[in-house]
């Protein structure tokens, strides 16, 4: 069992992850959409110098000249199952959230004085001193029934 300091920067690291694995999920899943103010063809000039020699000649850019916006890792969804898919990573990041709320919920408080939190410790200890002693009951029991077996197993041998 960890202790909850480090239950905690297991949780952050574990929402940094998550944050990049939504981020690239809607990189590489979003759907198209047309944007008011741009144009609608899919052909950009990849430099000035291109767009030059556009204006200048009424011929159409050479392929070389145009970037086809082709991302190997850019398949689209459809939008109702991508919509699903955000909402689904919104939930996660928000469950995650509130587990890291909880457990810097259950971190001492800067309020709570040394004296309150040596007083939690002599508490401890003597919860824990009264576990130790019940465990050391419990195995000073079992000693005794395993020797009563062994003496049942070695009557049950001589017959």
């Amino acid at each position: 069992m960890t202790d909850r300091l480090t239950e905690l920067q297991d949780c952050l690291d574990q929402l940094a992850t998550q944050f990049y694995a939504s981020l690239r999920y809607i990189t590489t899943h979003h759907p198209s959409g047309i944007l008011p103010t741009q144009p609608t063809h899919d052909l950009v000039p990849l430099s000035p110098a291109a767009t030059a020699a556009n204006l200048n000649s009424q011929d159409q850019p050479s392929s070389k000249d145009l970037n086809l916006n082709t991302d190997p890792g850019y398949v689209p969804s459809d939008p109702v199952s991508f919509d699903a898919a955000l909402r689904e990573l919104a939930q996660d990041l928000v469950l995650k959230q509130q587990q890291i709320e909880l457990l810097i919920g259950s971190l001492p408080s800067i309020e709570s004085g040394e004296q309150e939190q040596e007083e939690r410790i002599k508490v401890l200890a003597a919860e824990l001193r009264e576990a130790e002693k019940e465990r050391g009951d419990v195995v000073g029991e079992k000693e005794e029934v395993l020797e009563r077996l062994d003496r049942i197993i070695a009557g049950v041998k001589r017959f």
